[in-house]
């Protein structure tokens, strides 16, 4: 640290708390008793922003609800006027596009009411420290321009610690074009997040184009990606543009990246090296600006290390990591969840959840995470014959009449009622290939493995019964 800096950190610093409620600037003051600074309390948006033009603070702490005022509009004022301000949020109410908002206009830090003491005091020394030897904070100059903000992303829901996480990060990183790999399990929501930073970024005017690299034929898979030329191959009669060329200047999501051919990933690292390929059948050298975000469900650190995925390209896409957390992990979640895909999927029916179905949702393991959530509540739309829903109107597992063990006496009662006038194996195999099929997320070449079968043979298991599969 500079001198000049040593001199600011011995020095009495100035922390501007702008919240409507008195008592909370009164709190902050109590928290940092014994640290060199001054607390002032303003009780409005509008005064805050008169404060700082008249004195300039070390720190400003923001509530996002400030009577009629919007905190957020406060943040962008803030930071229009003094792009150098450190300003940490505070929300009691946290949502996703508030995380994520507050991150992409250059909140310091994002905290929720009511505070955890020592994690508050850790990060106010944090922040003071920072804003101490700071010499400049570099901001975008395109954030001060005039733009229409994105609406929040549908279905981003969840006010657990760890989904505040990953929002603050999303803001964070939509200001960038880094590349960024969605790491955690299939079903977790992971192309929300890939659409939450592109309709937070500069890039949100210009196309977003996705495209699952496990659903297309590893043959076609090239063709899709890079295009190709007329006569490139039997049956390529005219040119086709890629989709790395149509989302020229924008975002392009690639999911299941893992599942990529190795010929493939070398001319994924070209682009993500330089911008340059070549369609099928070419030899013409083109150039797109794509950001690229990537997803899979797969540990491609292991992957690397048994040579089935390039170590360079790797790295390449490991710029930003978000690690996205199943929902048993984050299970205070669910029922927010539950209530959205209600309210979303309720055909105009005024349907609430009993709270014996809530107990169900809440106890359920939901191996196919958010996915399988969504799936259960909208057959229990379907299902519900009053104005309730009942665990009778989930399924049977998630309900509570099939056990996890197969080997119980009610699993066989149960399979024996089931079987309707079917063959009891045929009847066992419907109910294993279910299981299945919710582990993996409704993904059939992960259901195959779970079973031991091809993922042929599944897919004759599955049109058999009447289920339903994503390759």
């Amino acid at each position: 640290m500079s001198s000049k800096g040593k001199a600011a950190a011995t020095a009495r610093q100035r922390v501007l708390v702008i919240d409507d409620e008195k008592d909370v600037a009164y709190s902050f003051q109590r928290v940092l008793a014994e640290e060199p600074v001054e607390v002032v309390g303003i009780t409005s948006g509008e005064e805050g922003l008169k404060q700082l033009r008249k004195h300039s603070a070390d720190l400003v702490l923001l509530d996002v609800r400030i009577r009629e005022e919007n905190g957020l509009e406060i943040l962008r004022q803030i930071r229009q006027e003094h792009p150098r301000q450190l300003v940490v949020v505070m929300t009691a109410h946290g949502t996703a596009q508030t995380a994520i908002e507050a991150m992409k206009y250059g909140a310091f830090d994002y905290v929720l009411k009511p505070f955890d003491v020592p994690e508050l005091l850790s990060l106010l020394r944090r922040a003071l420290q920072t804003a101490a030897s700071m010499e400049e904070l570099t901001t975008d100059p395109a954030e001060k321009k005039a733009k229409s903000d994105p609406g929040p992303v549908p279905g981003l829901i969840g006010a657990s610690a760890s989904m505040q996480k990953i929002y603050k990060l999303v803001g964070q990183v939509a200001r960038s074009d880094a590349t960024v790999l969605l790491v955690g399990e299939s079903g977790t929501g992971k192309e929300l997040i890939a659409r939450a930073i592109y309709a937070n970024s500069p890039r949100a005017a210009r196309p977003y184009v996705a495209i699952n690299c496990a659903a297309i034929p590893d043959t076609l898979l090239e063709s899709e990606l890079f295009g190709h030329e007329r006569g490139a191959f039997t049956g390529a009669l005219t040119q086709r543009i890629g989709k790395f060329e149509r989302a020229d200047g924008g975002t392009i999501f690639l999911d299941e990246i893992g599942d990529m051919p190795l010929a493939l990933q070398a001319k994924l690292l070209r682009i993500l090296q330089n911008g340059e390929f070549q369609r099928l059948g070419g030899d013409q050298t083109l150039r797109t600006r794509v950001r690229v975000i990537a997803a899979t469900n797969k540990d491609l650190a292991a992957m690397v290390r048994e040579k089935t995925f390039r170590e360079d390209l790797f790295y390449r896409l490991n710029v930003v990591m978000i690690q996205l957390p199943p929902l048993r992990e984050r299970a205070e979640d669910i029922l927010p969840l539950a209530e959205y895909f209600l309210q979303r999927d309720g055909k105009g029916k005024r349907l609430k959840i009993s709270g014996n179905a809530k107990r169900a949702l809440q106890s359920h393991r939901w191996p196919g995470n958010v996915r399988e959530l969504e799936n259960a509540v909208q057959r229990a739309v379907v299902c519900a014959t009053a104005d309730t829903i009942e665990p009778g109107d989930l399924s049977a597992e998630i309900g509570g009449s099939t056990p996890d063990s197969l080997s119980t006496g009610d699993w066989w009662s149960s399979l024996k009622a089931s079987a309707k006038g079917l063959d009891l194996l045929g009847a066992a195999e419907r109910q294993l290939v279910e299981k299945a099929l919710q582990e993996s997320g409704g993904n059939v070449k992960k259901a195959a493995e779970i079973l031991g079968v091809s993922r042929g043979a599944l897919r004759s298991r599955i049109q058999r019964h009447g289920l339903a599969g994503q390759d």
